[in-house]
């Protein structure tokens, strides 16, 4: 039984609004970066859907990257988070303005 490449982009288009929804409505810095990875892995999803369909490495190529830099990101995010919470003990978006003068 094959998937067709219609569903992967229709649970990409899901995964994608879902984590829209998640910056635009949330204001925790952890819940942010999640929502933001999600994005991520719901174009990672699309790119691997479409290179299948071409039967092209370029899209599989491409998701290794967005994998590496959303790891990366993921790391400095957390430290940055983790850094304010222990300075401010709040990770709330609203309550943070360190570059306020």
């Amino acid at each position: 039984m094959t998937v067709p490449v219609a569903a992967y982009v229709l649970v990409s288009a899901v995964l994608f609004a879902l984590g829209t929804v998640g910056v635009l409505i949330r204001r925790t810095a952890l819940v942010l970066f999640m929502s933001i990875e999600l994005m991520l892995n719901a174009v990672n999803l699309a790119l691997v859907a479409f290179a299948r369909l071409h039967a092209h490495m370029g899209g599989q190529l491409i998701v290794f990257f967005v994998l590496v830099v959303a790891a990366v990101e993921v790391v400095v995010g957390l430290a940055i988070i983790v850094d304010i919470f222990r300075s401010r003990d709040t990770v709330d978006v609203d309550e943070i303005d360190l570059l306020r003068g």
